[in-house]
């Protein structure tokens, strides 16, 4: 009895020593990629619907145009199935089955489709006993559906909270994560695990959170509005000195998916929202009908300037540093640094409704940018490049209702023969007043 004791005990204390470190190598800056549940939700009437139901001809169909269209060249990798792919129920031995009429190749096929055109597949399941629209959860088969995966060759784990436990998340959420890791298949980690503590009035260890997963969730499923856009915006910003210090390689908050090109957001508003998900190092997770959508918003979700200060390799996560009258500014640290000065992605959010543009004017040094090299500052939607300014230049952007000016600003590594400072004619604006009451508080910034 003594010997079986000790070995359970050492059964144990291996599982709690791998459990406790997700470090699988991936996501070492945030996930980009397609993804399925805001548009197609779970429409499963592949009878009267048969191109828009949640079937394999769906993802077929999306790899294709990832690749044909451009998004895989700028960066669009993952294809990522969502809820309502199943079974009703799991087969004779507990394995889940994809559902035999929707996706009758089985998902082993799909995920070589995918994975044939250089792409990635990524697949959904919920830590609980059902699925948030009703299928199988994971309950009682953690290791079961883990090794299916990988059976599947799945490269990204989305796993919801429905049906769940909030109090059980703690220990469910990293025991899953061990054994995506045991089985040697590399898979992103996606969790749901903070949201749902928050939604029952728990305060998530981030501490843990960060050590096992890849990227999660802290707050609702975004909707086709600018409304949703809006709330997650003010959950961020409100809540940053919490949510910002998590971010980094390899583990990101997750505000979910880009919906730009969908019904619920003007063009204006579809600039901001991919420009503020760069600010916040964020998953870009396109849900869109990519078969549809329009030049200017592919334009947007394709504009290369704007994906590189997403994925940016230091990974901190900018920050909101300036409020007021419905006039937002963002900051986010990015390279190239030069001694101890970062460069810096700025964006200018107008909140307001009023049917006119705001000026906003501010110097480079109010918004923390001190470099005496200076800054070769350019607009990343405009693509205009101002030249090297220095720290002592007022910048006047005219930002439009509901949109956003987002600047890129590279200090530069010496000081440059000839700082550039502009005339009263390369100025976009005039001053307003709103600039007499600007401050900028210590933003905290610091290098990893």
């Amino acid at each position: 009895m003594y010997k079986l004791w000790c070995a359970l005990i050492s059964v144990v204390c291996l599982f709690s020593t791998k459990v406790h470190l997700l470090e699988n190598g991936l996501a070492r800056t945030p996930p980009m990629g397609w993804l399925a549940w805001e548009r197609f939700r779970c429409n499963t009437d592949c009878k009267n619907d048969p191109e828009n139901c949640i079937s394999e001809n769906l993802f077929r169909t999306m790899t294709d145009i990832l690749v044909a269209e451009g998004y895989r060249d700028v960066g669009y990798e993952y294809i990522n199935v969502d809820d309502c792919w199943l079974e009703r129920e799991r087969d004779l031995n507990g394995r889940l089955v994809p559902d035999r009429k929707r996706f009758p190749s089985g998902m082993k096929e799909l995920s070589n489709y995918v994975h044939s055109k250089n792409l990635k597949f990524g697949i959904y399941q919920d830590f609980g006993n059902y699925t948030c629209a009703g299928y199988p959860g994971i309950l009682g088969y953690l290791q079961v559906d883990a090794d299916t995966f990988a059976s599947w060759d799945v490269d990204y784990v989305k796993l919801d909270g429905c049906y769940a436990h909030p109090t059980e998340m703690d220990r469910g959420y990293p025991e899953f994560g061990y054994y995506l890791n045991i089985t040697g298949r590399p898979m992103v980690y996606s969790c749901s695990w903070p949201v749902y503590q928050i939604y029952a009035g728990m305060s998530p260890n981030f501490s843990s959170i960060i050590q096992h997963c890849n990227l999660w969730r802290n707050f609702d499923d975004i909707q086709d509005s600018w409304e949703s856009v809006q709330s997650i915006i003010d959950y961020y910003g409100n809540n940053q000195d919490i949510i910002t210090p998590n971010a980094g390689p390899g583990h990101w908050n997750d505000p979910d998916m880009l919906i730009i090109g969908n019904f619920g957001l003007s063009y204006e508003q579809s600039k901001a929202q991919m420009a503020i998900w760069a600010i916040l190092a964020a998953p870009l997770l396109m849900s869109v009908d990519l078969r549809t959508i329009r030049p200017e918003y592919k334009a947007i979700l394709q504009n290369r300037k704007i994906i590189a200060v997403d994925q940016d390799p230091l990974g901190i996560q900018g920050r909101r540093i300036y409020k007021h009258k419905g006039i937002e500014i963002w900051s986010r640290p990015i390279v190239p640094l030069y001694q101890n000065y970062f460069s810096y992605a700025i964006v200018f959010l107008n909140r307001r409704t009023d049917g006119t543009p705001s000026d906003v004017a501010v110097t480079l040094k109010e918004l923390g940018l001190v470099s005496p090299t200076g800054y070769r500052v350019e607009d990343l939607y405009e693509d205009v490049d101002y030249g090297v300014l220095t720290p002592q230049t007022k910048i006047k952007v005219k930002v439009n209702p509901s949109g956003v000016v987002i600047l890129r600003a590279d200090v530069q590594t010496d000081y440059p023969k000839k700082i550039f400072y502009p005339s009263s004619t390369t100025l976009r604006t005039t001053y307003r007043p709103l600039n007499q009451v600007f401050r900028v508080r210590e933003n905290g910034f610091s290098f990893p």
